[in-house]
């Protein structure tokens, strides 16, 4: 099986788009996107019917704090979302809003746990910034003994920490399309990045791909028209820290 793993697509259609046709291109057999399909971005209505399409057709989707946002308020002090969960509100319908709030927050496909953030309180949105958060979430999830690959979303970035015969987690900072040997006899946790507004320097768009026969996983970034999407965020009103954001990756 090749899972392809999506996160944080943000309202943003064009960067998904192109994600989901670089791995298909790849040769992938299921997908599952983990969660946060709208917010930020322009497009927050044909997300969310793209991956209710896709659901219909066998695609795990999660749901992601924003995507709660879109239904419920945003909780006090978080600044970018309350620059965006009102507009986001106003261009979904009452169908599509009701759709966001009953995603689940975790999935288990055999030996792979799915989470938007962390498994340990996925409902908490903590964040697996680095060793010890992320320690946290894989103990969580590990607790299933068939479960081997926690993938997560939330952060942005790509990364990938791993687990030995010892307790303590190794990170490792993967490169785009080279594909690393994820073996069984490890425990392996990655956030996978993100579709719709990239943080790290690099405007592409970020997904991950799992080849579970052959036991290795890639990251990938896909060039898509970043400075089109920019400029429509301008046009409908979003603020313009967030244009800049997707010009620059940052």
């Amino acid at each position: 099986m090749k899972l392809a793993l999506f996160s944080d697509l943000h309202a943003n259609l064009p960067a998904f788009d192109a994600c989901l046709a670089h791995a298909r291109a790849q040769g992938m057999d299921r997908m599952a996107v983990l969660g946060d399909l709208v917010g930020y971005g322009p497009h927050p209505g044909e997300v969310v019917e793209r991956c209710r399409e896709l659901q219909r057709a066998g695609a795990i989707i999660l749901r992601g704090n924003h995507d709660s946002f879109s239904r419920t308020p945003v909780p006090t002090g978080s600044t970018w979302a309350d620059m965006t969960s009102p507009w986001t509100r106003n261009h979904l319908d009452d169908d599509q809003r009701e759709w966001l709030e009953q995603l689940p927050l975790t999935e288990r496909i055999d030996s792979i746990f799915l989470v938007h953030a962390t498994a340990e309180a996925p409902e908490k949105w903590h964040y697996a910034l680095d060793e010890r958060l992320a320690s946290r979430s894989l103990d969580a999830a590990t607790r299933h003994p068939d479960v081997r690959y926690v993938f997560g979303g939330h952060v942005h970035e790509q990364s990938l920490f791993y687990r030995g015969s010892g307790r303590s987690l190794m990170r490792f900072v993967p490169k785009a399309g080279v594909a690393i040997p994820v073996g069984p006899h490890r425990y392996w946790l990655a956030t996978v990045g993100s579709a719709g507004q990239p943080r790290d320097g690099d405007t592409r768009a970020n997904y991950a791909l799992l080849d579970l026969g052959a036991q290795k996983l890639s990251f990938h970034r896909v060039a898509y028209d970043h400075l089109s999407v920019a400029r429509e965020m301008r046009e409908v009103g979003l603020p313009e820290v967030l244009a800049t954001r997707l010009e620059n990756g940052r």
